[in-house]
């Protein structure tokens, strides 16, 4: 039923609820991975006409509050960047808080996707970076994701099970951006591991600096509504879109 919180699935669930309000945490059984791979090629996202698919997610921990504001306000070129492509639909996904991540509905436009941001503060707690990539998983599955842009600037997580989410992820054909905020070389390790497992990129942007992410962000959205082909175009004018096809594989 449309706006009825999805039932939780286990330990490394995400809450989520239908048509973008924003729910409660839970957690994911595991899966056979040749049963989800089956299912996802079955779904493929890159399918001719397909609608293009993007999780936004976010570290919400109480260091990120400058850096969300900064995302609210850049949401929406993400939108702008691919009118040109086809309809683009962006899952928000975020962490913050003792053992709280939470996703919203498909949102297909920027000022919705605005109102619900304006409306989450930043709190302290751990990073749940396996969540996202659990939450991305599934969403392969049962939906179709042609890319996942992940924001952060720390990693307080094993880097191992990070590893195997982000190599099930790569199996799907589904690559991960991952934008890093400052200089922790923790963070970059594993930042670094995600993206070159899934068959996306790694980037880091300075602290406060709008123009680069706002860059890094169209790039993504490129990609999840036109595939390698718009990125291609896209990195012929903008720094954004090169930084991220020189790494795809």
């Amino acid at each position: 039923m449309a706006g009825e919180p999805i039932k939780p699935r286990g330990g490394d669930a995400v809450s989520t609820q239908a048509g973008g309000a924003v729910p409660q945490a839970g957690t994911s059984s595991a899966e056979d991975i040749a049963t989800f791979v089956a299912k996802a090629r079955a779904l493929s996202p890159h399918a001719p006409g397909a609608k293009g698919r993007l999780i936004f997610a976010l570290d919400a921990t109480m260091s990120r509050q400058p850096t969300w504001d900064m995302a609210c306000a850049l949401q929406a070129d993400m939108f702008r960047e691919t009118a040109a492509l086809g309809s683009l639909d962006i899952r928000l996904v975020y962490y913050r808080g003792f053992n709280e991540c939470r996703a919203t509905g498909w949102i297909s436009d920027s000022a919705r996707l605005a109102a619900l941001m304006t409306k989450i503060d930043c709190r302290g707690g751990d990073t749940q970076i396996g969540k996202v990539l659990s939450e991305a998983r599934r969403e392969a599955v049962a939906s179709g994701v042609r890319a996942v842009v992940f924001v952060g600037d720390a990693m307080e997580e094993q880097v191992d099970e990070l590893s195997a989410k982000a190599g099930e992820l790569g199996m799907l054909k589904v690559p991960v951006f991952v934008f890093q905020e400052g200089n922790d070389a923790v963070a970059e390790q594993a930042f670094r591991e995600i993206a070159r497992l899934t068959g996306g990129a790694w980037c880091r942007f300075d602290p406060g600096a709008a123009a680069q992410l706002r860059e890094l962000l169209r790039a993504a959205a490129a990609y999840a509504a036109g595939g390698r082909e718009a990125l291609l175009k896209l990195a012929q004018s903008a720094s954004g879109a090169a930084k991220l096809i020189g790494q795809m594989k």
